[in-house]
């Protein structure tokens, strides 16, 4: 696992071992994830997401403590898997980072607490699969529109497909002024709190 650009975002790139049967990979370790983040992935929810070419999903975050840690992986097809920075105070606040997931290279990636999560799906079918370390709470998770042009981020050139939900979601600006926005801090503690966990 290597650390992105914005605290917080892993990318895992595993070996792949391949032959005439086939191929063969380790998509998460316990022991390397706790090496790299410095705490435990602990396991409430897992997911299973299949898109179609050009679905558009996010941006996805969840108010912090607790959020809504995610471990995703694209287990069919491609997708361009986007980290957004909503943290308030966050040194990146309002930069993104992409990552290509599919099911030629098989990395996974590691979306911590308080960060926004999106993807656009890049081939005809795409099967995604996220490890959740929390459960889903309506009434904790928050969305912002991923066409955001102050966001800016670069989507393939596919005509997306948004939810209803989505479309009509806040700019990162509006979502700041109507306090949405998890701070930086608040992030930080909550990270701290699970390291102190998981040497405890």
């Amino acid at each position: 696992m290597k650390e992105l650009s914005i605290e917080g975002a892993w990318v895992d790139e595993p070996r792949v071992f391949q032959d005439s049967r086939g191929n063969f990979h380790e998509w998460f370790r316990s022991d390397t994830f706790t090496q790299e983040t410095g705490h435990r992935l602990s396991l409430a929810q897992a997911n299973c997401s299949v898109s179609t070419a050009g679905t558009l999903r996010g941006i996805h975050f969840a108010d912090v403590p607790p959020g809504q840690a995610k471990y995703v992986k694209c287990v069919q097809g491609a997708v361009l898997d986007v980290i957004v920075d909503v943290r308030l105070g966050s040194p990146t606040f309002g930069q993104w980072e992409s990552v290509q997931l599919d099911d030629r290279d098989h990395r996974a990636l590691y979306v911590s607490e308080g960060l926004g999560h999106a993807f656009m799906a890049l081939t005809e079918e795409a099967t995604v699969v996220y490890l959740c370390f929390e459960g889903y709470a309506p009434e904790r998770e928050h969305s912002i529109n991923p066409l955001d042009p102050d966001i800016g981020i670069d989507w393939p050139s596919l005509v997306p497909r948004l939810s209803d939900k989505d479309a009509a979601a806040p700019t990162l600006s509006e979502a700041r002024d109507a306090g949405l926005l998890p701070s930086y801090e608040a992030c930080r503690a909550y990270l701290n709190e699970l390291r102190a966990r998981s040497t405890s």
